[in-house]
């Protein structure tokens, strides 16, 4: 599959051009120069023929950061097959630019000059200047007002191999999605959030059970069919690598993937776009996330509240976190919040201490004394001690994610359910409620990831918390509920 390499200077559209290109709003865009830090990788359709498409950082330089990002920018650039030069048309050629692009020239790839912000016919005239860069493969175009990109679709689809072609039965459909997006007067109206399932998040339960009536009046009956398991993707994990600033998010996603696809910076906040990589690990796909560092309220400046909306939305599509801790520092109230995240989620665990080449590791069970009292309601997830700069012990973590998948996807028959709910009875009883004996019919596992539990009852509400956490301490015991949350939903026979 070909590579497409968008490459250019800060702020001159090139994440406007690759979201017009995959046709959705995906790359974080703003007037601030520096947005795009890291690579972004996305599969995109030019007309009927598949590439993937790159959108890169600007080519500045001034400080550490700013080299970082060009060094990784070039870097895709030499290794895509075609690559769109683009410039500001509102300004005149720079010789920094015509430089680069000369030297991109000679690395033999199709090299297309893109003029951007040629919003009208008035301003055509502009291209008269860019013709000194010495290329017939010259486009004016408006990402903002989609004009004059057909041409540049054109050129580039030429450049597209025929075995590239995907199958036409999804042709009509992509010809049906060629204007979506649109002219607007917002650049940042796209990190809004679905507000419709706000009403799932009340403490242990959420989820409705289409519940069969059982015929058996037996306080065990045996039903498995509850609701159907939907078990897809159970074999791809979505993981995302969540922290505070500067813990070694970027680092730790580095060391996972063997490679530099993240840029590292000593600069806080450099990681803005969340940026994702899938490689396959013993037949299964897992997917990293590398998200923004999260601030205090207060200290969030410019693009990083955007960026923060982006990090939630990453949560809510994952089904793993990584809670990465800076092991060498002291732990701080931010990092509880941020962990509370996990558990608003839903989300199987683990807990990172990061950096433990330099943490003093004498105080080894001080330190784990005091994350597990800190972290309380993630007292499911495994810690584990390593070094994202050095490597050391990182290996460890696919095992473990594995592992703590199987758990997360697992579904326990109904027959040991309630073998470990009827001994966890007769061991403690449900206390009444105002004089009203409290009865459990039976217990079934409706759903996975995480697993969730419908606990069929005469009086739901007399279903205390504390003997929630009684009968979730002990099907943890019966079964390896290790790294994920463990879901209960209480309910009345018969009802939906």
């Amino acid at each position: 599959m070909k590579k497409i390499a968008i490459i250019g200077r800060p702020n001159v559209g090139k994440s406007s051009l690759f979201n017009r290109l995959v046709k959705k709003r995906d790359a974080i865009t703003s007037d601030i120069a520096g947005t795009t830090r890291d690579v972004k990788r996305r599969h995109v359709t030019i007309i009927n023929k598949q590439a993937l498409l790159l959108d890169t950082g600007g080519l500045d330089q001034g400080c550490e950061l700013f080299d970082r990002i060009k060094e990784k920018s070039l870097e895709a650039a030499k290794k895509a097959d075609i690559i769109l030069y683009m410039v500001d048309g509102k300004t005149i050629p720079e010789d920094a630019d015509k430089k680069l692009f000369y030297e991109l020239q000679t690395l033999g790839k199709d090299v297309a000059l893109v003029v951007n912000k040629i919003d009208n016919d008035k301003m055509k005239d502009n291209l008269w200047d860019y013709y000194e860069f010495g290329t017939d493969a010259i486009f004016g175009i408006s990402v903002s007002h989609n004009r004059s990109v057909v041409p540049l679709l054109e050129w580039i689809y030429d450049r597209i191999p025929e075995c590239d072609i995907i199958k036409e039965e999804n042709e009509d459909e992509e010809e049906d999605d060629v204007n979506i997006v649109e002219e607007d007067g917002s650049e940042f109206d796209f990190f809004d959030q679905d507000e419709e399932n706000d009403d799932e998040d009340d403490g242990f339960f959420y989820t409705d059970v289409n519940e069969e009536e059982f015929e058996d009046d037996s306080i065990f009956a045996q039903n498995d069919k509850i609701k159907e398991f939907n078990e897809d993707d159970v074999n791809h994990i979505k993981i995302s690598i969540i922290g505070r600033t500067n813990v070694g998010k970027s680092s730790l996603l580095n060391a996972l993937l063997g490679e530099e696809r993240s840029v590292v910076s000593s600069v806080a906040g450099t990681t803005i776009d969340p940026i994702d990589e899938s490689i396959e690990y013993k037949g299964k796909q897992l997917t990293f996330v590398d998200t923004a560092g999260l601030r205090r309220r207060g200290k969030i400046v410019g693009i990083e509240k955007f960026a923060l909306m982006r990090t939630k939305e990453m949560l809510e599509n994952s089904n793993m976190a990584l809670v990465v801790l800076d092991g060498s520092e002291p732990l701080l109230d931010l990092d509880e919040k941020i962990a509370g995240l996990v558990d608003s989620n839903r989300l199987a665990c683990i807990i990172v201490l990061n950096k433990w080449d330099i943490a003093n590791r004498e105080d080894y069970d001080k330190i784990i004394e005091n994350v597990r009292d800190r972290f309380k309601f993630l007292a499911y997830a495994p810690i584990i001690t390593l070094s994202a700069k050095s490597h050391k012990r990182v290996d460890k973590l696919y095992d473990m994610i594995l592992e703590i998948n199987e758990n997360y996807s697992q579904r326990i028959p109904t027959s040991q359910l309630n073998e470990v709910l009827e001994k966890a009875l007769r061991k403690h009883q449900l206390p009444s409620m105002r004089g009203q004996v409290i009865r459990i019919y039976y217990a079934t596992q409706y759903e996975t990831r995480p697993p969730k539990i419908a606990i069929v009852m005469n009086k739901p509400r007399g279903l205390h918390f504390t003997y929630r956490r009684y009968l979730t301490n002990k099907l943890r015991e019966a079964f390896n509920f290790s790294g994920t949350p463990v879901l209960f939903k209480a309910k009345k026979r018969g009802e939906k």
